[in-house]
């Protein structure tokens, strides 16, 4: 008991910290865990396809699922659903996480009465496959624009990045989903 709640105290230090951008060694989002540079790279707004229902595979090495949701979700959490400017003000983050932790979905929901989740708009999965965790993101049926964004995020945040950018990437004539 005592060691699950130990597990579960470092897991909400990881993701305040994340939340605060903070880079904690092994598990900071450049220079090791996505493979990225320590640096921020400079940020591109350059037209992006999304189509209306897409998805985006890539892989982090050498990281857990578990690992790498603590500092994707964090940030997530601290640039898309913060109280003073957030990017989608009228959605809901939940999140579910295998008992073993091999594997972790973050779902975005439209928001209804009382703040409830509703419709999934929005899907982030981790997955470990070998000695590397791969992360698909989905949109379900999010805006193209916002999709492009937090696609843009997600990417920004995988080179290494740790702030919460307003840049929107544009976003070009929607592409046929491949099924």
């Amino acid at each position: 008991m005592k060691r699950a709640s130990l597990a579960l105290g470092l897991t909400v230090v990881f993701v305040a910290l994340a939340g605060c951008g903070v880079r904690t060694g092994a598990l900071s989002l450049g220079g090791g865990m996505f493979g990225g540079t320590p640096q921020a790279a400079e940020e591109s707004t350059g037209s992006v396809p999304v189509p209306a229902s897409s998805t985006s595979r890539m892989s982090i090495a050498a990281a857990k699922p578990v690992d790498a949701y603590v500092m994707l979700g964090g940030r997530i959490k601290s640039c898309w659903f913060n109280a003073d400017a957030p990017l989608l003000p009228n959605h809901v983050y939940r999140a579910d996480v295998s008992p073993d932790g091999d594997k972790v979905q973050i779902t975005v929901h439209q928001k209804i009465e009382l703040g409830r989740a509703g419709i999934e708009t929005y899907a982030i999965n981790f997955n470990e496959q070998g000695n590397a965790t791969v992360v698909t993101t989905e949109n379900r049926s999010m805006p193209p624009e916002l999709a492009a964004k937090m696609q843009y995020d997600i990417d920004r945040w995988r080179r290494g990045e740790t702030n919460c950018s307003k840049a929107m990437p544009k976003v070009s004539a929607a592409v046929p989903a491949q099924r």
